[in-house]
């Protein structure tokens, strides 16, 4: 009998709407080859929501979405709509209602890929960034006085907890032994006094811990100029929100397009729905034309089938995405090609059934 997983769809806005249907397409073909049955709940929450009932999902949202297994976003956001509104009115109350702390992003350089980076030679590039999720930078505590006065003043406060940096630091050192053996950590500890010297801290009291994982620590600056010069040497890298944030947009520049990043939002302990997500925007200034690159959405989507335990399938996705890339040529605008979302996904299917069949 087939595995069924109930998965809570949210194309959001812009291309999230064209590069969610051409996944799904890619998703269900995988499944029906691979004995698992998805059943997609589609929401429709996005800016266009918003401007229609002053909110970015429903007040019964969460409850709604923990009925699921998984959740599969697209993209969010759309002018008109600020940022910070789409923001903390839909991914970030996921993200902490479901104690999505580990924000995963794979740095990899796929073939037939040419990175901008002059040095790198194709499959170069095979590293992961691990984000803080649900803390750090990214917090409520602050806010404005005085507005509009000469003495107007603005506090933002991060907030860095003990339970929140272990957790996400000990996911960290599980993955680097269980792949390289090699950690990263991104600090800034020279010039932030406080919270900084408290991640340095904890980093280094579970390396004692991990005695087989080797370990080294960069100021965030000189790690993002690594991050272009010297890739190559890192394994995995552990990241505060803000920095792992910066960090993500950086490996998916090296890695030849940010319109195919992915990543997953995890809840390690599975005891809520995980979310997965491309790394790209709504990109307004394509959406409608057809032209979106579809690959991210895609390979969000074999990173939520691994996560179900389906590393099969997963594989079989992702050998289909490097076969269209290194072999077809069929490729969309940000790739220097012409073909469109629709192409790109017929060629995914045809690749899908070929990789099937090779197993």
């Amino acid at each position: 009998m087939d595995t069924r997983y109930r998965i809570a769809t949210i194309a959001g806005d812009g291309i999230g709407t064209e590069v969610v249907p051409a996944a799904l397409d890619v998703l269900e073909r995988a499944g029906s080859h691979f004995g698992i049955r998805l059943e997609w709940t589609e929401l429709e929450w996005s800016c266009e929501y918003y401007a229609r009932t002053g909110r970015m999902m429903p007040e019964d949202g969460l409850d709604i979405l923990r009925e699921h297994d998984q959740i599969f976003l697209g993209a969010v956001g759309y002018p008109g709509v600020p940022d910070h509104v789409s923001l903390w009115g839909l991914l970030i109350p996921i993200r902490r209602a479901f104690r999505q702390y580990v924000n995963l992003r794979p740095v990899t350089l796929l073939p037939g890929i040419d990175s901008p980076l002059r040095e790198v030679p194709e499959g170069g590039l095979d590293f992961v960034v691990v984000r803080e999720n649900n803390e750090g930078e990214y917090s409520e505590v602050g806010g404005r006085l005085y507005r509009g006065t000469p003495d107007e003043v603005a506090i933002q406060e991060a907030v860095f907890t003990r339970r929140g940096v272990e957790r996400v630091m000990r996911y960290a050192f599980d993955l680097a032994r269980s792949r390289k053996g090699r950690l990263a950590s991104a600090t800034k500890s020279n010039g932030i006094i406080h919270s900084m010297p408290f991640w340095d801290q904890i980093f280094r009291e579970l390396g004692a811990e991990h005695p087989g994982v080797e370990t080294s620590e960069y100021h965030i600056d000189a790690l993002a100029a690594l991050f272009v010069l010297d890739p190559t040497r890192f394994d995995v890298v552990v990241a505060s929100n803000l920095f792992g944030d910066i960090l993500t947009d950086i490996g998916a520049a090296i890695i030849g397009s940010i319109g195919f990043a992915p990543s997953a939002n995890l809840n390690p302990e599975r005891e809520f729905p995980s979310m997965f997500e491309p790394v790209h925007g709504s990109a307004p200034d394509i959406a409608g034309t057809g032209r979106a690159n579809p690959i991210g959405q895609v390979w969000a989507g074999a990173m939520m089938l691994e996560h179900l335990g389906h590393a099969d399938a997963a594989a079989a996705v992702m050998g289909a995405v490097s076969h269209v890339l290194a072999e077809t040529g069929v490729r969309t605008p940000d790739l220097g090609g012409t073909a469109s979302t629709q192409e790109v996904t017929a060629e995914l299917l045809t690749a899908l059934e070929r990789e099937v069949a090779a197993r």
